[in-house]
């Protein structure tokens, strides 16, 4: 099978969608002439015309209020936020009507419209670039939250999510665009709510998202010549949540760490730690640890987001901890 990155699967996502349907148009800040912030829709702009893929003022609220309108009309607008950090100014758009409109209206009105955006800490962006805010989308009833980990998970959900009457935020991490994979030239789809396990193991489950998934399997590799097997499980999506994948698990593993880049309060690693240990505490021999962000600003420093940046070394401690 063919390899391509991350970023190319996406924009084949986004171009097969396209020139497939024609409700389905792009819009966001520097998305047309020059292909958006991370290359994930360069050449769109020259095929398909200003009318589909429209480069917008710096106003993130005229976006995504646009794009619901847009998608209350009948279209399938694909609206990109070029930061997750820049979503607060957009945040009565999203929590008070993109995610309440349909429930509101009695199921009478559907919102088909994915919110494209960017999260992670990565190239010395400072505090107002690297953010990790996914949660607060989690928190708000209403809307799908998808957290694709590989080319082959980005394409395959990118395409569910297109095709989706309900209103989905689709993020995706600064430190993947790069990242390479298999992906089939054809068309294809991953069900929302299908936790995937990326490595088999016996003795720790570790349940990763985004970046972390590929250093949870690097190490897994590495544990594995020492004698530890570590399965690794990759939610995909966060809403809906596959915790059925996951219990079955910890079942067989009885040790759980959760590493997520999302700030340790009240981040994805604590919801998902609860859910096992509200569910399976009887078949925990350890207690759960957590791997995410610490609670303080990603710093400017290079030293020091490398040392904020959750990675392999915290991986190693909190493996260290439950063995």
């Amino acid at each position: 099978m063919r390899t391509i990155t991350y970023s190319e699967a996406i924009h084949e996502s986004i171009d097969y969608n396209m020139e497939k349907d024609e409700t389905v148009f792009n819009l966001g800040e520097d998305i047309g002439v020059l292909g958006g912030g991370f290359r994930a829709t360069h050449d769109l702009y020259e095929k398909y015309g200003r009318k589909r893929v429209l480069d917008t003022p710096l106003s993130e609220i005229a976006i995504v209020g646009a794009a619901i309108g847009a998608a209350l009309g009948g279209l399938r607008p694909i609206p990109e936020i070029m930061y997750i950090d820049f979503t607060p100014g957009c945040m009565d758009m999203i929590v008070n009507q993109m995610a309440k409109i349909h429930f509101m209206f009695g199921g009478q009105i559907k919102v088909p419209m994915v919110l494209r955006t960017v999260c992670g800490a990565a190239g010395y962006n400072a505090a107002q670039h690297s953010q990790s805010m996914y949660p607060f989308f989690v928190h708000t009833p209403g809307l799908i939250v998808v957290t694709p980990s590989t080319p082959y998970d980005a394409k395959g959900l990118l395409n569910t999510s297109i095709a989706d009457d309900n209103p989905v935020i689709f993020m995706e991490h600064k430190r993947l665009y790069t990242s390479k994979g298999e992906v089939p030239e054809e068309f294809y789809t991953i069900p929302f709510g299908k936790a995937d396990v990326k490595r088999e193991g016996d003795d720790l489950t570790i349940v990763a998202t985004h970046a972390l998934v590929h250093d949870a399997l690097a190490l897994a590799e590495e544990m594995e010549k020492e004698g530890t097997s570590i399965e690794v499980i990759d939610p995909r999506t966060l809403v809906p949540f596959d915790k059925e994948t996951i219990f079955k698990s910890v079942e067989k593993t009885n040790k759980l760490i959760v590493a997520d880049e999302s700030i340790l309060s009240c981040g994805m690693a604590s919801e998902i730690s609860a859910i096992v240990a509200e569910e399976m505490f009887d078949y925990l021999d350890k207690p759960i640890i957590r791997v995410a962000s610490p609670n303080c600003h990603c710093p400017f420093s290079m030293p020091l987001e490398d040392a904020y940046i959750p990675g392999k070394e915290e991986l190693k401690e909190a493996i260290a901890k439950v063995l």
